[in-house]
């Protein structure tokens, strides 16, 4: 479920990102805009008196950034959850786990035994 939930994440944000960069480069700035390349008809629809981009642009944001903050919960979710499961470790020396290859004596080696003298 996570990870159609995830694709379906996926698909929306870079859906939002390529419609966010055309809508961007579509608005007019000071020096014109892409919106003026498409000639009389970009500065009909996307003319500095329109409102509708600019909403349109909010809108489109606010889907970018609600599916990335959704997309990072969702990934959050699935890295908790592990393949191999919640197996206990074998308890070395009264019950304290030590890591793989660590000897019986932890961090600190034995103390140095006197040379036995025969």
């Amino acid at each position: 479920m996570w990870d159609l939930l995830s694709t379906l994440l996926y698909i929306l944000f870079v859906l939002a990102a390529i419609v966010l960069v055309v809508v961007i480069l579509l608005q007019e700035g000071r020096g014109g805009g892409f919106g003026e390349a498409l000639g009389s008809h970009g500065r009909e629809t996307f003319g500095v008196g329109s409102r509708g981009i600019n909403t349109f642009t909010a809108v489109t944001a606010g889907i970018f950034l609600g599916s990335a903050l959704l997309i990072h919960i969702v990934n959050r979710i699935q890295s908790e959850r592990t393949v191999v499961g919640n197996f206990d470790a074998p308890a070395i020396e009264g019950g304290r786990n030590l890591p793989v290859g660590m000897p019986p004596g932890g961090m600190n080696p034995p103390p140095a035994q006197p040379p036995t003298g025969n």
